[in-house]
Order: structure tokens, then sequence, then C-alpha cells
């Protein structure tokens, strides 16, 4: 099936490893254009050769900490300016660190895990909506999680997840009438498969976030037990993302973890 998506002008917020560039490479072999916004610039620039391999039209590399004052907008100026508009912006930037709630007391904690999670989600589809609305069309996916509908040691994460929920289905109510869609694809537990920057949540390696035995302990919740895998989120925000397969799609929210969460 064509997705409509060739030559799409597509925006990827934390980019560089893991879902992130599982979704900037689906996209790439889609034939788009995809900008690929990430902190640690040195491991976007590798994905964004990985994307040219697999097809991708171009793929531009934006470095920055869109938690900063006005970058989610220069972000999607960048891609206004080389390519003459947006398409598609994925909301992945996300941060975590796992911990029982009555025991995550430290303010700053929240306050990183808030500003990265939904800050630069907030911030990035206000600039995406401001080109999108010009040109009377758009996609925008938020990247939540299965946390969002409640977890073990996931409090303070799964809170701001669930806001991105309720964040993508304002903006679907909001703006339909422009144009645009506005989904949420909610990932089960994801394991990178490829190598990680410095600035990745799983730079320490796996076991520092999920040791085998929570990893099995999850995968014993799913109806599938299996693991999935950065392709499997990459093939669902593809899919939502189209201007033809999803056309009528939009406010939904899409478990992808083997039916771990069935919202």
């Amino acid at each position: 099936m064509d997705l409509g998506l060739s030559g799409a002008r597509v925006i990827v917020t934390g980019a560089a490893a893991n879902i992130g560039r599982g979704i900037a490479l689906g996209f790439a072999r889609e034939g788009a254009r995809v900008l690929l916004a990430d902190i640690d610039g040195e491991q976007a620039q590798a994905v964004a050769a990985e994307a040219l391999a697999v097809g991708a039209a171009a793929a531009e590399v934006f470095e920055a900490d869109l938690t900063g004052e006005g970058v989610a907008s220069t972000m999607a100026d960048r891609a206004a300016a080389v390519w003459g508009g947006v398409d598609v912006l994925v909301n992945n930037a996300g941060w975590s660190k796992p911990g029982f709630f009555a025991e995550q007391t430290d303010r700053a904690l929240w306050q990183h895990t808030i500003e990265v999670n939904l800050y630069t989600a907030y911030a990035s589809t206000q600039a995406a909506l401001a080109v999108m609305r010009e040109a009377g069309a758009g996609a925008i996916v938020f990247i939540s999680s299965d946390s969002a509908f409640g977890a073990i040691r996931q409090g303070i994460y799964g809170s701001t997840k669930a806001g991105l929920i309720s964040l993508a289905r304002t903006v679907a109510r909001e703006h339909g009438r422009h144009g645009i869609r506005s989904n949420v694809i909610a990932p089960g537990l994801v394991i990178p498969d490829a190598p990680v920057g410095p600035h990745s949540v799983w730079a320490a390696g796996t076991e520092a976030i999920f040791s085998p035995e929570q990893t099995d302990y999850v995968l014993r919740t799913q109806a599938l037990r299996r693991l999935t895998t950065p392709g499997d989120i990459a093939s669902a925000v593809v899919w939502v993302s189209s201007p033809t397969a999803a056309r009528q799609v939009t406010g939904q929210v899409i478990a992808v973890g083997g039916g771990s969460s069935m919202p």
C-alpha cells in the first residue's frame, strides 16, 4: 500500500536512539524527508546516515535541547526553511527514571521529567501547528506509554505520558477543522536494538533500567508474550501519519505493546 509519505516533511524529536531511531528509519523507508531533532547531535548524525541508506529523500539533523525557550520554534522554522513546510511531527522526546512513587520525592526529578516529556511536546506542537495551519493539513503523533494507564515504578513518568494523551485529543478537537490530525501511540516496553548515545536513558545498559526479572514480568503481562521492537512502534507511527491510510483517524490512542494494555 502506498502510504502517501514519499517526500513528506517529517520532524521526529528524540530521534537519535531506540524508538526515535526506529521511527526515523520507518519514515525513511517510505521515502520521506526527515529532520532528526535530538540533544545528541553525533548519534543523530549516525541515524541520519542510516536513514539516507534505507531510502530517505533527505535527512537533516537539528542538534538542540528542546526544553530551551524558543528552541522548538527554531526547529519548525528550520524544516519550513529547508523544505517549505511540515507535514508530520512526531513528539517522541522523552526521559524517565524508574522508581517507586513514594520514594521519588526529589522535585528536580519531577521537573526534569515534566520538562522533557511534556514541555517539549507543548512547544513542538505549537510550533508545528503554526506551519501546518497555513497549509491546511498535517499529522501530529504523540509517543505516550503503557505507563500512562498506571504502572509500577513509573508514577512520575506515567503521569507525564498520560498528559500527552489529553494534549493530543485537545489538538485533534481544536485543529481538525484545519485539516490536522492528532493521535497517540502508546508503546509497551521497548529495549534498544542498536547502540545509543550518552544522553539516552539506556546509556548505562539495559539492566540499569529493567533487570531480566523485571523484563520477564512485563512479558508475562502481555497477551502476545514477546518484546516490542522499535520497528513495531515505527510501523504504527508511519501508518497513523499517512494522509491516505489513516485519513479519518484522529484523537485515537493506539497501544503497541503486545496487548500489555488495551485502552
